[in-house]
């Protein structure tokens, strides 16, 4: 079993789940919890940040289809088995409770859902574009 989620780095708390680093960097504060799992793959490449919404969107996804659902559930899956929990959280950096906010978790979120049939639930506050449902 494997249940997803997505969030924060400032907003996370290690009663939601087991925290997995998506980005290519890790943060460079204090966090008040572990974070010993990453998933480099699953973060954007570095050219992608200089590209609009629509243009990131695209190229982020053809990575994701690029390594497949099925490699990625393997690589989750290997994580939540180490770690004995099911409940992953994906995190990056981005605050959406700002609508002008957005971020390649979800993106990875809408994608995960078009190819698995599940969804993965922002923990976070989220701002009125997430809300109006355009990236979930």
């Amino acid at each position: 079993m494997l249940t997803l989620f997505t969030n924060r780095y400032q907003a996370f708390r290690p009663s939601q789940g087991v925290p997995v680093r998506i980005t290519l960097g890790a943060p460079r504060f204090k966090l008040p919890y572990p974070l010993t799992c990453a998933v480099r793959e699953l973060a954007p490449r570095r050219e992608y940040f200089s590209k609009s919404l629509p243009e990131f969107t695209a190229a982020y996804r053809a990575d994701l289809d690029q390594l497949g659902a099925t490699w990625i559930a393997q690589r989750l899956r290997q994580i939540a088995e180490e770690q004995g929990d099911h409940r992953l959280v994906l995190l990056c950096f981005e605050d959406l409770s700002d609508p002008a906010q957005w971020c390649h978790r979800r993106i990875f979120a809408s994608w995960w859902k078009d190819v698995t049939g599940d969804g993965v639930r922002e923990l976070g506050p989220l701002g009125s574009p997430y809300e109006q449902g355009t990236l979930l």
